[in-house]
């Protein structure tokens, strides 16, 4: 008999897998990775599933390359099997009836929060996950005051953003620098986007922005 397996339930079975493991197999990403994010219907809510979330957001990062990853040394059979259930969730049970199947699956969906709930307040909080930010900001012209271009960027304060304590001058061409500067972020938090786009804002100081580092932490 099979037995089809709901997005949400599918979600909560990951987001419990990715709570203490970064990737499907192994320390980096895989091809196993990319057919797991390839059978998730849409992006997870990381207000109900943070580990899922994180992971996601990590491997979507990727781009067009997520469909060159290699293949792990071990197969994930767990975490693929898992996706497969997915992709067959219109399956028609032939042994069983729907209303089955759904009081089933609602059964294994209560249990399973349950169980995270559980683990989840026995650990107490995690520590969230951040990355560090290298933006380079340049001016219109050398008359512009990089110290207050600095200043104004500073200002922009969210939760979970922490600017480096200085940023750095750097020459470009004809007398015109750039400003370095670090930003310390929680990834479920800030958006490397939306900050870029905030200190687009201060158009009197500044010309452009561009991301020119980025680092897992």
């Amino acid at each position: 008999m099979s037995v089809s397996v709901p997005a949400t339930t599918l979600n909560v079975v990951l987001n419990g897998f990715f709570e203490d493991n970064s990737f499907v197999s192994g320390s980096e990403a895989t091809a196993a990775d990319a057919e797991i994010f390839k059978a998730l219907s849409a992006a997870p809510d990381a207000a109900v599933f943070p580990h899922l979330a994180r992971w996601h957001k990590h491997i979507a990062s990727k781009g067009d390359a997520i469909n060159s990853l290699k293949a792990a040394e071990a197969p994930a059979a767990a975490a693929a099997a898992a996706a497969d259930e997915e992709e067959d969730d219109d399956d028609m049970d032939l042994f069983g009836s729907d209303e089955e199947e759904d009081a089933e699956a609602e059964k294994l969906k209560a249990q399973r929060l349950a169980e995270y709930k559980a683990k989840k307040e026995a650990k107490g909080p995690g520590k969230a996950a951040k990355s560090m930010i290298t933006y380079d900001i340049k001016p219109w012209d050398a008359e512009t005051d990089l110290d207050e271009v600095e200043s104004l960027v500073k200002s922009i304060q969210m939760d979970g953003l922490v600017w480096a304590q200085a940023g750095k001058r750097i020459p470009i061409a004809f007398g015109v620098k750039k400003l370095q500067l670090n930003a310390t972020v929680e990834d479920d938090k800030v958006s490397t986007d939306e900050l870029a786009e905030k200190i687009m804002e201060f158009e009197d100081h500044v010309q452009s922005v561009d991301v020119a580092a980025f680092m897992k932490l």
